[in-house]
């Protein structure tokens, strides 16, 4: 299977673009929610994104399947990452984490459940 097979038959990298949107705003949280005095929620933040646009972009040029299962697994950090961290107390940190995250995770895991369901063909 090649990269321009898979990405025709998924909507030319929507589902990535709309990640690597996701990444971003994580990325951007602290500063558009004002949440970038909270040291430890806004580091997690900054990394988080930064992995998560890391991976959209390059699932974008190049499609591999792992790339939407680690997505997936970074996703479900975020979410958890307000109760491991101990920043679950600052509600815009708290929120910005669980959505993006919860969204990132969806899209992954959706996008990896599609490529098994509806595998590409092999020939033309």
């Amino acid at each position: 299977m090649t990269y321009a097979t898979w990405k025709d038959r998924k909507d030319n990298g929507i589902v990535d673009l709309v990640t690597l949107l996701l990444g971003a705003a994580l990325f951007l949280g602290p500063w558009l929610y004002g949440f970038a005095d909270q040291a430890t929620a806004s580091w997690n933040a900054w990394i988080t994104g930064a992995v998560m646009v890391a991976l959209a972009a390059a699932a974008i040029f190049a499609f591999a399947e792992w790339e939407e299962w680690v997505n997936l697994v970074v996703g479900l950090w975020a979410v958890v990452a307000p109760w491991a961290l101990g920043f679950a107390g600052h509600s815009s940190a708290m929120r910005t984490h669980v959505v993006v995250g919860l969204a990132v995770a969806v899209l992954s895991a959706a996008e990896g459940w599609y490529f098994h369901r509806n595998p590409p063909r092999l020939t033309a």
